[in-house]
């Protein structure tokens, strides 16, 4: 009594997540709005872009959502595709689930601070010289944002959704209905496309949709709720992803030097200064607000693995509204320290680390399918197990070419590849260690 009664009493209907606070959350969780996509232009140029941006959600995105519809509404358990994989595949595959995710969340979750700290000195110059104090302020936001439980996050999250998209609507508008910007854009010439390269950032962009996963105790009729809001998400980070690259090609934009930042240089020639304040202000919230929801997303983790005896019964604590507050503050310590690891998104790395807890999650799907074919599944993927095969080749292929992408990345002087198997590799060291002390 004494160990369910804790976890299960603050989340009462009232206070759990509803359908479009989830989608918020997912879609910061896997987008946080164009930003990020300004490389994609330069790689491709806006027409393959678009191509690019269509082309992956249907390969990558729409398979990986209906996984994980069917996934969350047949077992809508807090740790979510920990629980999956821990109930297909048993205890050691359920915890390397686990600490592929934790592990890749320490090289990630820095990320987002030090992109806050960037779009702020874009406005204040004397406020963005101090990377260090701005970033731990943000982890500290976040942190204590998550402590209000996962209804206020997800409730912040739609918020800060429409916040974010506001200025790009206004973008898309002035280029689509032939506002003359102040300075004429430049119709670009075609070049040698880098789809390989294209395609990487867009799975990059389209990343994360088992995130959402991890709260399901906290979602309200999570049967209904999680299929209904990851098809939601998918169709709106798209539509915020294709439009305004739909519209600088309307106008005639030239890709060839977009680098990060560029967004809020095309809105300035558009809209002038206020459109651009307004584009960075944007990326300020969507770096915030990605941090907070994968906030949310990885501190229920340590708290599941302390409810099956893998770490201390502390981090189980949880205050009233549902949130495991010693997890978040641990993790969040974690995170503070991983901000003085380099800014490079990692991209090898993390398609390394994300992919193999990915593959892990498709194989506990087709399994689920063989050994418990009467598991009461309110949403199933069309097909019987056969189409549950189909929906992984996917997702499976695309992981395989981004790795041929990366081979020879270097991560602090060492093969990005040998780095990202070394971490994994510490996975059943760290397994084995947990079960000792579990016993």
């Amino acid at each position: 009594m004494t160990r369910v009664k804790p976890a299960a009493e603050p989340r009462t209907r009232a206070r759990r997540m509803t359908l479009l606070p989830l989608v918020g959350a997912l879609y910061f969780m896997v987008s946080g709005g164009p930003y990020g996509l300004e490389e994609l232009a330069h790689k491709v140029g806006f027409a393959a872009g678009i191509a690019v941006l269509v082309g992956t959600p249907l390969v990558w995105s729409l398979p990986t959502a209906l996984m994980v519809g069917e996934l969350a509404a047949a077992l809508p358990e807090e740790g979510g595709y920990y629980a999956w994989v821990r109930r297909a595949l048993g205890p050691f595959w359920g915890y390397q689930e686990a600490w592929l995710s934790l592990a890749a969340s320490v090289y990630d979750m820095g990320i987002y601070p030090t992109l806050f700290d960037l779009y702020l000195g874009r406005l204040s110059p004397t406020l963005g010289a101090s990377p260090l104090a701005i970033g731990v302020l943000v982890v500290a936001a976040g942190a204590a944002y998550n402590l209000a439980g996962a209804r206020a996050v997800g409730a912040g999250s739609a918020i800060m959704t429409a916040l974010l998209l506001g200025p790009f609507a206004v973008l898309a508008a002035l280029a689509f209905f032939g506002h003359t910007p102040a300075a004429a854009p430049v119709a670009h010439a075609e070049s040698a496309p880098d789809l390989a390269g294209g395609v990487l950032i867009a799975m990059w962009n389209y990343m994360g949709w088992d995130n959402a996963s991890t709260v399901a105790g906290e979602v309200d009729r999570p049967q209904r709720t999680y299929p209904r809001a990851v098809l939601l998400a998918l169709a709106l980070i798209a539509l915020a992803y294709v439009v305004p690259f739909a519209a600088m090609r309307a106008a005639g934009v030239d890709p060839s030097e977009w680098d990060t930042g560029a967004w809020a240089d095309v809105a300035r020639t558009f809209g002038g200064a206020p459109l651009a304040v307004a584009v960075v202000l944007g990326g300020m919230i969507s770096s915030f607000g990605m941090f907070n929801a994968l906030c949310l997303s990885y501190s229920r983790l340590p708290a599941v693995l302390a409810e099956d005896g893998y770490l201390p019964r502390v981090f189980t604590r949880r205050l009233k509204d549902g949130a495991p507050w010693v997890a978040v503050l641990a993790c969040s310590a974690i995170w503070t320290l991983s901000l003085g690891l380099s800014f490079e998104r990692l991209v090898s790395l993390d398609i390394l680390l994300y992919g193999t807890s990915l593959v892990l999650e498709l194989v506990a799907l087709v399994v689920l399918r063989v050994r418990e074919p009467d598991l009461p599944r309110p949403f199933r993927i069309p097909g019987g197990s056969a189409g549950a095969v189909v929906v992984c080749i996917g997702p499976v292929v695309l992981l395989g070419l981004a790795l041929l992408k990366n081979l020879h990345e270097e991560i602090a002087g060492m093969n990005a590849l040998v780095f990202g198997l070394g971490i994994m590799l510490l996975g059943p060291v760290a397994y084995l260690v947990s079960r000792r002390r579990r016993a």
